[in-house]
């Protein structure tokens, strides 16, 4: 069995870990039935509420 050789710092894993947990900004796209830029894929659009071509959200105009 594989056994480390010499015992790893705090630092020195936390930056290993740390390395892997940077966010990601969201993919913006077009949204198919309004144009909108900001639409997420897999989610209903927020200007128009719809999803895969069906009304999914009621949306509201905002005064």
């Amino acid at each position: 069995m594989a056994v480390p050789k010499g015992r790893s710092s705090k630092s020195r894993v936390r930056k290993r870990r740390a390395s892997n947990s940077k966010f990601q900004t969201p993919q913006l796209d077009n949204c198919p039935q309004c144009d909108h830029l900001g639409y997420q894929r897999h989610r209903a659009c927020p200007e128009c509420g719809h999803y895969k071509g069906k009304q999914i959200v009621s949306v509201e105009v905002g005064a």
